[in-house]
């Protein structure tokens, strides 16, 4: 069984409930008739009920089995706006601006079923650039405890098996943060811990990467990874961790004893978090098209409710497996 048939067999257990706010596209409207046809998740759509009938039907989607709600006709409204007020009043957002946001922006209005337990998780961006999905949920739904950053995930799944757990990897952060500093790479080493955990049912061996080996080099560049790590030692994580190390220490094993002896991250670990954005980027897209890898994500993380984007160019199979990362994400 592969990774995402895994993690849809798992959702499947959990049943969770996902928002999907963005019923205008006929690629959501179909994902959600595919999630209700597996039973992978309870499915929320955004908007009006005649419109989203009538286009479903347009498409050849049937989503009989979705709730779908209108935020105009909500029983609980005042409710939410209240709540955005009182998340946004240091901005000075006024009511009137509240009831705006909460009656014609679907990404905030599922954020907000999220934040209040009215729904488990939202996945969107099949309609909306990255940082208007990102804006809404870091707005509404906060970073997790104890963690002040959003970052991502990609869980990397290898065709030989031969790297991390069977070929699962997961690589952080490759899409949110340019420049991370070192609270922030260690703030992507316990999130990434986590999904590796939820998502993937990994036991996380963390691997903080860099080009130098347990001080093999000098340069400010390797002192803020060896921060990061020092960060992790005093937050007394419950993963394993190591650092710094470069990436064949992290991951074969016998460069690993040698350069990292008595580690048990090195050569065996499951999760590299890279010292920035372009190293990560890079690398990720590197081992997708060398190696045939596929890249499932990214898995946005960090937040204390899972919300996921979608790329903009996604397909209805890609909606349909983001929705149960997400389920799988929720503990």
């Amino acid at each position: 069984m592969g990774l995402i048939e895994s993690i849809k067999e798992k959702a499947k257990l959990q049943l969770r409930t996902i928002v999907l706010p963005e019923s205008e596209d006929e690629r959501v409207l179909k994902a959600a008739q595919q999630v209700l046809d597996e039973k992978t998740a309870n499915v929320v759509l955004i908007g009006n009920e005649e419109t989203i009938k009538a286009d479903a039907a347009a498409c050849g989607a049937f989503i009989d089995g979705a709730t779908i709600i209108d935020p105009k006709k909500f029983d609980k409204i005042d409710t939410y706006i209240d709540e955005l007020v009182e998340l946004r009043k240091k901005k000075g957002l006024s009511r009137e601006e509240a009831t705006e946001i909460m009656t014609t922006e679907p990404r905030f209005f599922g954020c907000m079923m999220v934040r209040l337990g009215d729904a488990d998780g939202l996945v969107a961006g099949s309609n909306s650039p990255t940082a208007d999905v990102l804006k809404a949920a870091i707005h509404v739904i906060k970073t997790a405890p104890g963690i002040n950053t959003v970052s991502s995930a990609f869980i990397m799944e290898t065709a030989d098996g031969k790297f991390g757990d069977n070929g699962l990897i997961l690589f952080a952060d490759c899409a949110v943060i340019p420049e991370p500093n070192a609270e922030q790479l260690a703030d992507i080493a316990c999130a990434t811990a986590a999904t590796a955990s939820s998502v993937v049912g990994l036991d996380p061996r963390v691997a903080m990467l860099s080009f130098s080996t347990k001080g093999s080099a000098k340069h400010p560049l390797v002192d803020k990874v060896q921060f990061a790590v020092d960060l992790l030692e005093e937050r007394n994580v419950d993963f394993s961790f190591d650092g710094e190390m470069q990436a064949d220490a992290a991951i074969v094993e016998a460069i690993g004893a040698k350069k990292a002896p008595g580690s048990e991250v090195a050569g065996k670990a499951n999760v590299l978090v890279f010292p920035d954005l372009q190293s990560g980027n890079i690398g990720y897209k590197l081992v997708q098209r060398f190696a045939g890898a596929q890249a499932h994500g990214p898995v946005v993380q960090g937040l204390a409710k899972p919300v996921n984007d979608l790329s903009r160019g996604c397909s209805v199979e890609d909606i349909a497996n983001l929705v149960a990362i997400t389920a799988t994400q929720i503990k």
